[in-house]
């Protein structure tokens, strides 16, 4: 080792010795509690990294309930926190290393939906220079000063939960950068303007942070700072503004001064013709009195190379981030003289103690690894592939080593653009680096990129089939704890509800695609009483969610199943939150009187958002998923089930051997001749759904003797754009958006609920219609990107222009829109009556139409269940072993399905039947 004394002790200016010089990065986990308190997964986490590192720096505290700046974070801003930071400061220490933790604000940084919607605040009511940012409210005096004491207060909270030292956060573009920052503080009183003015706030800070310490620790207490050392921003902090700033902290006493970068050696991001590591610039900058405080450099070190290029260049100390994370005893293997790879094996979070929030936090979800091929067993070599999007042939060659798969190569790429050679290689690099072909497809080109995929799983098929023969056993031989029947939503999770409870899962998909008809869905997941309203200062209750749900089924629904449904509804919000599927935005739907329609944060659709999700945790617990193959009977003996018969692509018919079956193959509405036998009124009506929403697994369930419900209850939906069958999503009408006749006026209320939006859209003489909306409707709303891509939408600049390219009358549209406007002002909709997502005016151009009409969208009807979702015959009894979930069941939906309410049924019943049927196989 070239800089062995790196493990040797050091002594910092108050006289404490570190027993090393390496540190454990401060690192976002968000693994709190919802107010900021400490939970015991957090405790264990920095347990076991403790120990032999000289010093753990806990991630930052923040000081106040308007200062966090990510999900999770947790607090020191309040006496009661002060009992679970004791426990991590306990278990770092009981270890034998330093307690450290980070105490901040994010000032501007802060989001609005973390802190329940309120706005957050900063040096001047600048927003942060990135897209979407709030605007902040600018702290006045008197509030600058309750903020240092803020700081001060969080201090002896950490002081008292027993820490060995704090570390000021200045760095981040947090709130104490911020005031330093010319960028963002803009004020003319004592703590704005001039530089020195500008330094007041961070001196204030540590001048509190001494004060505190002299007052409640002893003088072996740590006091370090963490900086940024440039802004990008004009104007903004250049390196010679840090270096001024951290001498004048120098004067007053600093135990650290810890760089904030993503490499040790990194250069300026301002001077970019400047290759000069800017710690060189630091060693070559300080004064005397700044050269005794050790500085601490940090960023991507993993190796004893990375240590020694750290020292060698300036750094008294080191901090290591991820490396930590991936190796808790990474400084053991590092004296060891291991040769560490970042990276984890998707199969180890527990065992490394990393807790769930933090597993799915991109920090750490970069570095997984996908073991999940693992299970299945591999002939190594390479596998030739033909496969077909609708307008080429690709000839692939997919390479596969014992367990992973190693390469992938388009053989006849000379045939194609560079767009889809580009596509190619972002599909590539997507299923190598998840060892998995089930990966995200790009927008715009999802049918390419499934054929791409699909050569991946054929040639996986192959080679699992030739290795098991090479050893002499049967690729036929199959047998599973469960065989879930459908890669929707509700398949999905039901097989990772399942799996999680300790069943061998598979799922069988009749399509190239996993996803099923949620890929389509738009809107959202409803939900009432959930996290995610209390945020925003949403007030909603069950029984209300249970009422105007009955109400919009026309008082048809299933008691039973709406009581079960509305009670777990904010649960399944939660599982989705815990398995890294936030859906935090809210909005609304048709029949809804209260935000309650859940999706991401962003707005973008939450079908295609939710099985990305999804299919990430498939991966994870490498649950095997069978595409191309056709469930064709499910097999019983003496009453229970024993397996069912498949069909696969190449014609090949096996039997899969398993004591259980949930089926969850959705709906019938792309089945032509079901929809014309159960409503012959609807011939002729295009349908939203995929090709494969045939109502095969009712089909399969009637042959067991599966009683049904509410067959002829078929929804249609009433914004469907004909020449494509696309759904217009509802919660663009929830965000704001109005419906015009070919006459240019409104003729419903929007957000009523679907059957009789869609009837008032029949009644018209021209049976369509247009929905009209802004800008700002675009800009909340992400599924708008994929219309227009698409093609599918009219677009000026002005009302009066649009009104031209409609054919529509221009006095009369402009009298309409204006006459909205008014009622988006007063919230009150004289003329329809509508009460809900009246946003805003529609005044923000461009605007924008979707010529629309009904279409054949969801069939409320299916296969009967009770609340475990067990399968019932025409009797009512139980058939043992089989469960059902998702649209192929009937009876909670009742006459009309409430816009959220599938995706919400999907999620609540999935978990419910994964979890029925590994208790099934337990007892």
């Amino acid at each position: 080792m070239k800089n062995e004394h790196i493990f040797s002790p050091i002594t910092l200016p108050n006289g404490v010795e570190l027993k090393n010089r390496i540190m454990m990065a401060p690192m976002t986990t968000c693994s709190g509690f919802y107010d900021g308190s400490v939970t015991q997964d957090l405790i264990e986490y920095y347990r076991v990294r403790s120990g032999e590192i000289g010093t753990i720096i806990v991630e930052c505290g923040f000081v106040d309930n308007k200062g966090l700046a990510f999900p999770g974070a947790i607090g020191l801003d309040s006496d009661d926190k002060i009992e679970g930071l004791a426990k991590i400061a306990k278990a770092i220490k009981e270890k034998g290393s330093k307690a450290v933790i980070q105490v901040y604000h994010g000032g501007r940084m802060v989001e609005p939906k973390l802190i329940g919607g309120q706005s957050p605040v900063g040096p001047s009511a600048i927003a942060a220079p990135r897209p979407g940012a709030a605007t902040p409210v600018a702290l006045s005096a008197d509030e600058v000063d309750e903020m240092i004491e803020k700081f001060g207060q969080a201090v002896r909270r950490a002081i008292q939960a027993g820490f060995d030292g704090v570390e000021i956060h200045g760095a981040n573009t947090y709130l104490i950068q911020q005031f330093y920052s010319p960028n963002s503080n803009q004020r003319d009183d004592k703590w704005g303007g001039s530089r020195d003015n500008r330094t007041q706030f961070p001196l204030a800070v540590l001048d509190i942070t001494h004060s505190m310490a002299k007052q409640y620790a002893s003088p072996e207490f740590i006091v370090g700072y963490r900086f940024s050392p440039e802004e990008l921003e004009i104007p903004g902090i250049r390196f010679d503004d840090t270096m001024y700033l951290l001498e004048k902290l120098a004067l007053k006493g600093l135990d650290y001064v810890h760089f904030s970068m993503g490499t040790t050696l990194r250069s300026s991001i301002v001077d970019t013709q400047d290759p000069t590591p800017l710690i060189k610039k630091f060693v070559a900058m300080r004064s005397p009195i700044l050269s005794k405080i050790p500085v601490v450099g940090v960023g991507n070190v993993v190796n004893q190379s990375d240590l020694d290029s750290a020292i060698d260049n300036g750094y008294d100390l080191v901090a290591v981030g991820r490396a930590c994370i991936a190796y808790p005893d990474w400084v053991s293997r590092i004296k060891k003289g291991e040769k560490l790879e970042l990276f984890i094996n998707s199969d180890k979070r527990e065992d490394l103690n990393i807790p769930e929030p933090l597993w799915h936090f991109s920090l750490v979800e970069s570095l997984i690894r996908d073991v999940n091929l693992n299970i299945k067993k591999f002939k190594p070599g390479n596998y030739q592939e033909k496969v077909n999007d609708e307008s080429y042939e690709f000839l692939i060659n997919v390479e596969l080593a014992k367990d992973f798969i190693k390469d992938m190569e388009l053989v006849n790429a000379k045939e194609f653009d560079s767009n889809i050679l580009d596509n190619f290689s972002i599909i590539k690099n997507r299923i190598i680096d998840s060892n998995s072909p089930h990966v995200d497809t790009i927008s715009g080109a999802t049918t390419q990129c499934e054929a791409f995929k699909k050569a991946v799983t054929k040639a996986i098929a192959k080679s699992n089939r030739e290795a098991i023969l090479a050893e002499g056993g049967d690729p036929n031989d199959q047998s599973f704890d469960v065989v879930v029947v459908g890669s929707g939503g509700a398949g999905l999770t039901a097989a990772i509800q399942a799996h999680d409870l300790g069943a061998n899962v598979v799922i069988v998909e009749q399509m190239s695609v996993i996803g099923g008809n949620t890929n389509k869905a738009s809107a959202g997941m409803n939900a009432a009483e959930t996290k995610f309203q209390k945020l925003k200062g949403i007030t909603d209750s069950k029984e209300l969610f249970y009422n105007e749900t009955m109400i919009g089924g026309k008082n048809k629904n299933n008691p039973d199943l709406l009581h079960y449904f509305v009670e777990n509804a904010p649960n399944a919000i939660d599982w989705l939150d815990e398995n890294g599927i936030e859906l935090s935005g809210i909005t609304t739907t048709g029949g809804m009187s209260i935000d309650r329609t859940h999706r991401p944060e962003s707005g973008a659709a939450v079908g295609g958002f939710l099985i990305s999700g999804l299919v990430k945790n498939i991966n994870k617990r490498g649950i095997d998923v069978m595409l191309d193959t056709v469930v064709t009977e499910i097999m019983t003996e003496n009453n229970k089930v024993v397996g069912v018969k498949v069909s696969e692509e190449d014609g090949s018919n096996h039997v899969i051997k398993t004591k259980v079956v949930i089926i969850a193959t959705g709906g019938f509405s792309a089945n032509t001749t079901m929809v014309e036998k159960y409503r012959p009124d609807l011939k002729g009506f295009v349908t939203t759904n995929h090709k494969g929403a045939t109502g095969s697994g009712i089909m399969l369930l009637e042959k067991l003797g599966a009683g049904t419900v509410d067959m002829g209850e078929i929804q249609i939906h009433p914004t469907v754009e004909q020449t494509t069958s696309y759904l217009i999503s509802e919660s663009i009408r929830g965000g704001g958006a109005i419906l015009v006749s070919q006459n240019g006026q409104r003729f419903v209320n929007e957000l009523d609920t679907r059957d009789k939006v869609s009837a008032e859209i029949i009644k018209l003489p021209e049976h369509y219609a247009y929905i009209l909306f802004d800008q700002q409707v675009r800009n909340e709303n992400k599924a708008v990107e994929e219309y227009v891509s698409n093609e599918l939408v009219s677009q000026a600049n002005t009302i009066e222009e649009l009104a031209q390219k409609l054919s529509i009358d221009t006095n009369t549209l402009t009298k309409t829109v204006k006459r909205y406007n008014q009622f988006a002002i007063t919230k009150q909709d004289k003329d329809f009556g509508r009460t809900t997502g009246i946003r805003h005016p529609i005044e923000k151009g461009p605007f924008y139409a979707i010529k629309i009409a009904p279409g054949v969208h969801h069939t409320m009807g299916g296969v009967t269940i009770n609340t475990q979702t067990q399968v019932l015959d025409a009797n009512k009894n139980i058939i043992q072993g089989v469960f059902a979930a998702g649209e192929v069941v009937g009876g909670v939906h009742g006459a009309n399905r409430i816009g959220g309410n599938a995706v919400a049924d999907i999620i609540i019943f999935g978990r419910q039947a994964g979890k029925k049927a590994a208790d099934y196989i337990k007892n």
